[in-house]
């Protein structure tokens, strides 16, 4: 270290020493603006929340590829009755296809496949295709009119994740864990879970990334096997002591560095480095399923039992949360169906279905529902016309931006409650539309933060996850 802090002497002239003492100084009124409290261990500004959270923590279950509306929860009795019949044009009026159906000379309306009823006191209509989400909706608040302007699935899910279409921008996960900090020393605030040999459409993972924010606030990806986290453990014969004897040194280093430069991403790359020794002992203990008793596999199903599925992931959700991580993300792939849609929906709803609803049940049960908020949903909806040739037993569906359902449970929401309404022929919003900044913008007012002021400079402009838009959804709002 002597000789280090030598180097660094040396290499400080006047010029460097007025430029570094500067950047130092606006480092450091910067950081007492945004976090007045960091020099005592507390990791969030304290404007924030701004107001009583609603809930403490969130589970997204993104189903990724588009789930079709019309054969799961937005029935539509007229394209039933008009079956094979021509997409009007006073109901398209011209809107944007996508390259993969544009160039169909004809439109003919598909009706679902599945049959619909409702239930609950709530009389929700719920596709025979999930009868374990049909036992629920009383708990379920269902928003039938979302749209968006992305029509292809990486704008799409990007716009969902981060705000905007084009890559770069903060997760939403990032974004919370940025304004809200950890409430677990011991486990990242922002944990992303994917199904394992799911199929479909790719990820990558920007869609949980850190964008412009301090890289410590990036979602950490945990993977089926014995390494649910990459490079956590220790290589043979070396152990925890040696381990820790390694981030010492390391950290001098890392200190003498950020004495030269003042770079801040430094000291998060020093935090990291404590978080992964932490998480050796955290992460196998909250991924070791041994300890939940048969009862609850029999709720999630079996496919629970096997680490990387849906299932599995639903079940470690929920012993996340229950150590207090902040934002819990699960992506399922493989509800992109261009064709043979009837067999392809049918197979998704029977791996998701059972592991949905029985989150809502295990949380409910628990008393964990009431601070918890869980949402489904995908990045857009289906056409209600078929993509390709029409059958009577068989069709596909292409993207459709204009109108899709998702719903929320837990704190906050209104259970048993539907919002907003598609035409009879499920293509446009006629009622109380939800733009995906407006969903957004009520996601962090559940939690306590007003969206307008969770902001970030960065070259010059001030950015937030719901950029110049986004209202709170009042209406589905306790």
């Amino acid at each position: 270290m002597k000789r280090e802090n030598k180097y660094i002497a040396d290499v400080i002239n006047r010029r460097t020493f007025l430029q570094k003492s500067s950047l130092g100084l606006g480092s450091l009124a910067l950081g007492s603006l945004l976090n007045p409290t960091a020099l005592i261990g507390k990791s969030a500004p304290v404007s924030f929340p701004n107001f009583p959270p609603k809930v403490k923590r969130v589970i997204y279950l993104f189903q990724s590829g588009g789930p079709s509306q019309l054969e799961t929860f937005d029935y539509k009795p007229t394209l039933e009755s008009r079956h094979g019949q021509e997409l009007p044009d006073s109901v398209r009026m011209g809107q944007r296809l996508t390259g993969m159906s544009a160039g169909q000379s004809s439109f003919p309306l598909a009706g679902s496949h599945y049959k619909f009823a409702r239930y609950g006191q709530s009389g929700a209509w719920v596709s025979e295709l999930l009868p374990y989400t049909s036992e629920i909706v009383d708990d379920l608040c269902f928003i039938k009119s979302l749209h968006t302007e992305a029509i292809n699935h990486d704008p799409a899910i990007t716009f969902f994740q981060t705000g905007s279409q084009q890559p770069g921008r903060p997760s939403i996960g990032s974004w919370l864990n940025y304004g809200l900090g950890s409430d677990n020393e011991n486990l990242p605030s922002f944990i992303v879970l994917v199904s394992k040999n799911a199929g479909g459409q790719p990820l990558y993972a920007r869609l949980w990334g850190n964008g412009f924010l301090p890289s410590k606030h990036q979602g950490v990806q945990f993977r089926s096997g014995k390494d649910p986290v990459l490079f956590l453990n220790n290589p043979d014969g070396y152990g925890n002591g040696d381990r820790r004897e390694m981030l010492s040194h390391l950290k001098d280093l890392n200190n003498a560095q950020y004495e030269m430069f003042g770079d801040p991403e430094i000291n998060n790359r020093i935090s990291q480095y404590e978080m992964a020794f932490r998480m050796q002992t955290s992460v196998p203990e909250v991924t070791d399923l041994s300890d939940e008793p048969d009862w609850v596999f029999d709720l999630y199903g079996e496919d629970s039992k096997n680490p990387g599925t849906y299932a599995a992931n639903c079940l470690l959700a929920r012993r996340l949360i229950e150590r207090d991580v902040k934002f819990v993300q699960l992506y399922h792939q493989g509800w992109d169906q261009h064709n043979s849609l009837p067999r392809g929906i049918k197979n998704q709803c029977k791996a998701t279905d059972q592991a949905s609803a029985a989150l809502v049940k295990d949380l409910k049960q628990r008393g964990l529902l009431e601070d918890t908020l869980v949402v489904w949903g995908g990045e857009f909806g289906r056409t209600n016309y078929s993509q390709g040739k029409l059958t009577k037993d068989n069709y596909g569906r292409d993207h459709h931006p204009r109108c899709f359902t998702m719903w929320m449970a837990g704190g906050g929401v209104k259970p048993g409650f539907t919002f907003g309404e598609t035409d009879e022929f499920g293509y446009n919003v006629i009622k109380d539309p939800v733009h995906v900044h407006d969903f957004q913008a009520t996601l962090l007012h559940l939690m306590g933060v007003n969206h307008e002021k969770l902001t970030f400079k960065h070259q010059g402009r001030r950015y937030r996850l719901t950029d110049v838009a986004g209202e709170v959804v009042k209406e589905i709002l306790v």
